[in-house]
This record gives structure tokens, sequence and C-alpha cells, in this order.
């Protein structure tokens, strides 16, 4: 028997996992998601995309022996999710160690700042890499699990998934061409996939947060303004457990969002809407260069 969900355990009974949980906010989303009754399953490598102390197996293990020690029940996993077969396994282990898949939490990111002239194409491929193929592939073939579920019971699965955007991406960023590119493409895929899998009942959103992490306490201009708070008793806008409730409230199930960006700083959540057509000028014929060269200040001011 399912135990009873609460206000204070909504998520009881549900499965999440959480990709990129070894610290910080992907961290504290476990553990929020955890302490509102779900079942975690927790994954995550380097914050470098290579071997650091953040990517050894013990680290995504601790987060799960956090929750454990709260009470709370969870797995932890170390397959690269931006490997298809590690990918695929992962699903698949959270899948047959849990019972089942509810919650897809795709949150795993690193950063290779340049600025585009300086820009090797390592820096590229590793960023493009980690966030956009490692939110692709775990969201495959959990959308492979869901749509055979519905297809096998007839009715809709009560899935979501959850994918972390940026304002790099939304609105760009100089020094993070590799990063921002990514994080558009990560907005965008939100939308596709929430059209791709309505049908099965899945829903998919995402969060374009502002917080104090490991990656943006590394971006330059915005570390300084974001380090820890020295006066205690004011409310910290930049602290990572502010994204926690917006996550938890997207994974419960009678939640209706779908195919939206929200972005959300301590106590703020705002619809994004990117690429929004606005003012236009027209014809009844094609336009010549001369012509656009005239209107297009009318178009643009």
């Amino acid at each position: 028997m399912t135990p009873k969900r609460s206000p204070q355990t909504p998520l009881t009974g549900r499965v999440a996992l959480v990709a990129g949980a070894t610290r910080g906010a992907g961290r504290g989303i476990a553990r929020a998601l955890a302490e509102a009754g779900a079942t975690v399953y927790c994954t995550g490598r380097s914050v470098t995309g290579k071997p650091s102390p953040y990517g050894r197996p013990e680290t995504i293990n601790e987060t799960a022996t956090l929750i454990k020690a709260a009470g709370g029940t969870a797995a932890a996993n170390y397959d690269d999710i931006t490997s298809w077969e590690g990918g695929q396994r992962l699903i698949e282990q959270a899948i047959g160690e849990l019972g089942g898949l509810d919650i897809l939490v795709n949150n795993a990111g690193i950063l290779r700042d340049r600025m585009s002239f300086n820009m090797d194409e390592a820096d590229w491929d590793a960023v493009i890499n980690v966030h956009l193929k490692g939110h692709f592939v775990p969201s495959r073939f959990a959308g492979a699990y869901w749509r055979q579920k519905s297809k096998e019971s007839g009715e809709p699965v009560n899935g979501t998934i959850i994918n972390t955007s940026s304002e790099a991406g939304l609105f760009g960023n100089a020094g993070q061409l590799n990063y921002g590119g990514a994080k558009a493409g990560i907005a965008a895929m939100t939308i596709i996939l929430a059209r791709e899998l309505d049908r099965f009942g899945v829903r998919s959103n995402a969060i374009a947060p502002a917080a104090r992490t490991r990656l943006t306490l590394a971006t330059p201009g915005l570390g300084e303004v974001i380090k820890e708070p020295t006066d205690a008793s004011k409310f910290d806008i930049w602290d990572p457990a502010n994204i926690s409730p917006l996550i938890g409230y997207l994974a419960t199930e009678d939640c209706p969002v779908t195919g939206k960006i929200f972005f959300v700083q301590g106590g703020k959540v705002q619809l994004m809407q990117p690429f929004t057509l606005t003012e236009s000028i027209d014809k009844d014929d094609r336009w010549t260069v001369g012509e656009l060269q005239s209107e297009m200040k009318r178009l643009i001011g």
C-alpha cells in the first residue's frame, strides 16, 4: 500500500531521479524531494567534467547517505549521463532498484567560459555534451519508459521532466557562448518534450535559476556579487535552497503545468517567454533591400 500523502509530504509514493546531485543546488534538490516524500535516485560526476573530489563515487553516495540519515529513501548511481549506454543503464537501474520512475530532474552541468574568439573545440564540445546531451539522454530513455508504460496500461502515467536552463541561454551573456547555446537548446528541448510526451501523461518544464552554485561562483563578474552574505538575519536571495520548492511543485502529481520555463531567484518565480513575436512590417509583395533599409528602422525602433 502506498503511504498517504500530506501537505508536508506531497511527493509520497513518487520516485525521482536527480542528475547532477553531487553538491550544491543538485544535492539540495535531491534532499528537498526526499523531504517531500519522494524516493530519490541520485547521480552525478565532476563539475569540471574531469576527475575531482566532486566526481568520486563516494561524493554522490554522500548525497544518498544524507537523505537516508534524515529518514528518506535514496540510492546512488555514477553512470555517465552523456553516454548512450550510461544514460540507458541509469534509467533502467532507477526503475529496477526503486520500482518505477515518476520524476526526472536534469541538473548536470559544467563551465568552460571563453570569449568566442578564444574558445577552442574542446571547450565547446565539453559544455554542449554535458548540458545538452546530458539532458537529452536521460529524457530519451525516461520518455521511452513512460510511453511504453502508458501504452500497456492505456492510461496516462503522470510523469514529469524538469530541466535546468539559464538566463545565459535566454538573454545571452558574453563569454558563455557554449554554455548559453546549450541552455537555449535546453529551453527549446523542454517545449518540444512537452508536446511529444503530453499524450502519455508526461509534463516537461524548465527552470532558469539565479543562485549561488559552483558554476555561478566561477562566472566572471558574478562570483563576488553572490558570495555568502555577512548578515545572516537577512533573506539570502542567492541561497540555492530557494530553487527546490518550485521543483517540488512541478514534480507533484496534480501539477497542471507543462511546456514552461520559469526564472527563480530568492522568493521570486517569474514565467519566461523566450522568442515571442512582437512588432512586424508587412506588404503584399516581396521586399527590396532598399525598402528594408527604410522600413526596418520602423520595426526595430
